[in-house]
């Protein structure tokens, strides 16, 4: 068994020759305890120190012919895994398997690897990424943020099927301790499609992003949607993945088809005319023989039609008027746009700009992005509450799968869209909540609200201050029951309220007490409303009485024009007041 002190030891007799950290010799012993590697063998096939692509040791087994790719992590906690796993996404797997010359640190532990890589091509039957640290791998199994980052892996396997050709190479994913293994996760064959596109041009992005565009025909669509199923729809559009044809859009496409296929009373031609078009990513687009090879391809724009074109399939399968018209069907076209050679965050923000058109909210094309599936992570770790970054999501689990996630809240959650208010307003820009479309709509500040910071955030603090919002109105009439004439304004300024209430409790004295009281579950006792129903009528009334008279504001008010009480420069007037009477400092959720 692997120990602190067998590990102090190592490091004592092998700093000086290997260098690196006392951590990175978790991954010798491992080498030499699970798998046998002599020792003057392991040295060479450990990253020591650093500077890896996302992974830090191998080893190739002859016997069972697998060659393992490994992370270790000399730690309890499986969110260690985060970052390696994305350096492999995005670099690591291409060094490896497709252009290890890039690689400008002329690393010797990439050079051992790509040597043995090479001296075995023939002999290896599968590629193991193996994901090794101390802790539970049934928690990293339930992790929404590695289950991403692990699908994410699993769509470089097309990599590795160029390095071997013809070979059929195995890819398994998996998280383990020493002699404790999670489950073993086989990826489905990296997929490619040979399709058609006519008319055919490449647009250069700004960052190496291509775009190809032209007409694709429907029943290529179709053949992939079929293959693929969900796993066809970029992540951030499966939560509406199959709307009901009695969507008005849905309903239209299947009218066409119906005239062009069954009644045959349009020409296929007129299909392109009346359609968007649809929009596609691919992890890689090959030229071949006036076709194209799409490898790993997702539907980033067009599910309504790829799903309706299913349905109309499904629908009229017992017609023979379907196989009458397939000529027909094989004839339609549509517009489309092949995105590759581009990062997630670019074709996020694809998505988002080619779905302006449709039934679906900014936000709701964000639900699926790293930041979010790390929040959900994070509320069902330190609270048990579940976080809802999918519209109507929590309707749809039952109380075993809450259980089995850890939910101990089974009838509250929380809200993507408050919690971007409580983000917003603890950070003092009231502003921005009239303006919630733009901040899922604009990269940059999409990126401030949801900042890796709120990763580090107390979730007690976050949760004293979102439950804040349930009870808005009582506090605003108990402020203005203390003087009608004098506290008229009250219900124009309830975002300001709700920020002031936020920074109220943030610099209460007795801040801790009240986060371990009423920081970890979503219900609203009377003693949390009574504290802040206090901090309202006691602190928070007084500063919005000075602001009123505030000369910047005095003929404002006269004229009865409040506009100002939406404004970031009140919040910050308010919050002078408050450091000049009470000490209050603005506290931010990280």
């Amino acid at each position: 068994m692997i120990n602190d002190r067998l590990i102090d030891q190592a490091f004592s007799d092998l700093r000086s020759t290997c260098g690196g950290v006392r951590g990175d010799y978790f991954g010798l012993l491992y080498l030499e305890k699970e798998h046998n590697v002599p020792r003057e063998k392991a040295v060479n096939q450990v990253a020591f120190g650093g500077h890896d692509y996302g992974f830090d040791g191998f080893h190739f087994d002859e016997q069972r012919r697998n060659l393992y790719l490994f992370q270790f992590k000399y730690s309890n906690s499986h969110s260690q895994f985060k970052g390696s796993l994305k350096r492999l996404i995005e670099i690591g797997v291409n060094r490896i398997f497709f252009s290890p010359n890039q690689d400008d640190a002329k690393s010797p532990f990439l050079i051992q690897l790509r040597a043995c890589l090479i001296e075995n091509r023939a002999m290896v039957d599968q590629i193991c990424f193996h994901f090794v640290f101390t802790g539970d791998p049934e928690e990293a199994e339930r992790s929404l943020v590695l289950d991403k980052l692990r699908e994410d892996l699993e769509e470089k396997k097309y990599l590795v099927d160029q390095f071997f050709g013809d070979r059929k190479v195995g890819f398994v994913v998996v998280f383990r301790s020493p002699k404790v293994v999670g489950s073993i996760r086989v990826p489905t064959r990296t997929t490619t499609f040979d399709v058609p596109l006519t008319d055919h041009v490449v647009v250069e992005g700004p960052a190496g992003q291509k775009m190809h565009l032209g007409f694709i025909r429907l029943v290529d669509l179709h053949r992939m949607h079929l293959a693929l199923d969900s796993r066809f729809f970029d992540s951030n559009i499966r939560y509406w993945y199959g709307l009901g044809e009695d969507e008005t859009v849905n309903r239209a496409i299947a009218g066409v088809l119906k005239k062009i296929i069954i009644d045959r009373t349009e020409q296929p031609e007129v299909f392109a005319f009346d359609h968007n078009g649809i929009t596609l990513f691919a992890e890689r687009v090959e030229p071949l023989g006036g076709q194209l090879r799409l490898t790993a391809p997702r539907l980033l724009n067009g599910a309504q039609t790829v799903t309706t074109v299913k349905g109309f399939q499904e629908k009229y399968k017992d017609n023979p008027k379907l196989e009458q018209g397939r000529e027909a069907f094989e004839s339609i076209r549509v517009l489309c746009k092949i995105i590759t050679e581009a990062d997630q965050k670019f074709v996020t923000r694809v998505t988002i700009n080619n779905n302006r058109q449709n039934p679906v909210e900014a936000w709701n094309l964000h639900a699926n992005d790293l930041i979010q599936l790390e929040l959900q992570d994070k509320f069902n770790s330190d609270l048990g509450i579940y976080y809802e970054r999918q519209e109507n999501a929590f309707n749809q689990l039952s109380p075993e799968v809450l259980e089995e996630c850890g939910i101990t809240e089974d009838s509250k959650f929380i809200q993507m869209l408050k919690l971007t208010q409580t983000f917003l307003l603890t950070d003092g820009l009231i502003s921005r909540l009239s303006k919630m479309h733009r901040i899922f709509e604009d990269e940059r500040t999409y990126d401030q609200i949801f900042r890796q910071g709120r990763l580090k955030a107390d979730s007690r603090h976050i949760l004293l201050c979102y439950k804040i919002q349930f009870n808005l109105r009582k506090y605003a009439q108990q402020i203005e029951q203390m003087g009608h004439n004098r506290y008229w304004f009250i219900s124009r300024s309830r975002n300001l309220l709700w920020a002031l209430l936020c920074q109220g409790l943030l610099n209460h004295d007795d801040l801790e007490r009240l986060a371990d009281q009423h920081g970890t579950t979503m219900t609203v006792a009377v003693d949390y409303k009574e504290v802040v129903g206090w901090l309202a009528t006691a602190r928070v009334r007084p500063l919005l009485s000075e602001l009123l008279q505030d000369p910047d504001y005095a003929d404002k008010v006269q004229e009865d024009s409040l506009g100002f009480l939406r404004t970031d420069k009140a919040f910050e007037k308010c919050m002078a007041l408050a450091h000049k009477k009470w000490r209050w400092v603005h506290k931010k959720l990280q």
